[in-house]
């Protein structure tokens, strides 16, 4: 029975393996290619649970009174990302991303079904994950250490961990909320 189950939801996958686009990258690869290719997939993996949805869908809120939506996961990221990389580990003096002086979570509280919003959001998003690729392509050693108030100090290879982790974590929020939203299933 749990066999024929798994089986017949296979449709609502989002694409067949072979249409995978986080196929390929490096194979048994050294320690950097290995960490860069793992968080090459996640970040794709971001795309695809939020692939063809609209505005009012993206920020769709998982369950009251949780904040938590896809377009927040989204911004979230954007974020997480600018942090870590331009601020962390570049040493970039840059203000945060989103700022709502009147939100608990400006990341998710500002996550709203407007198209201008999502829009901006993967803008965001694919910005600091570019400039997070080229900080990572520039820098040839995996023990360059940046330093954090709060975390102390963090060499790239544990942050490149680290954002595999963070976006895995998400990810796993992401899969339930595509579900919830049209029933597509993610790999």
């Amino acid at each position: 029975m749990l066999a024929r189950m798994s089986l017949s939801r296979r449709a609502d996958l989002f694409l067949g393996p072979a249409d995978d686009p986080r196929k390929g990258g490096p194979s048994l690869g050294d320690e950097r290619a290995t960490l860069v290719n793992y968080l090459r997939r996640q970040r794709l993996t971001l795309e695809m649970k939020c692939a063809g949805l609209d505005a009012e869908q993206m920020a769709r809120r998982a369950v009251p009174p949780s904040t938590l939506s896809l377009l927040g996961i989204v911004r979230h990221l954007a974020e997480v990302e600018r942090r870590w990389f331009r601020l962390v580990m570049d040493r970039q003096e840059t203000p945060p991303l989103f700022v709502d002086a009147t939100a608990t979570d400006p990341d998710f509280d500002g996550a709203v079904p407007d198209p201008n919003v999502v829009e901006e959001a993967w803008r965001l998003w694919r910005a600091e994950v570019a400039f997070a690729e080229q900080f990572v392509r520039d820098t040839p050693d995996l023990g360059f250490v940046g330093t954090d108030d709060w975390a102390g100090k963090l060499s790239l290879r544990e942050l490149l961990v680290h954002m595999v982790e963070e976006y895995a974590r998400h990810n796993g929020h992401a899969d339930l909320l595509r579900e919830r939203i049209d029933g597509r299933l993610g790999v």
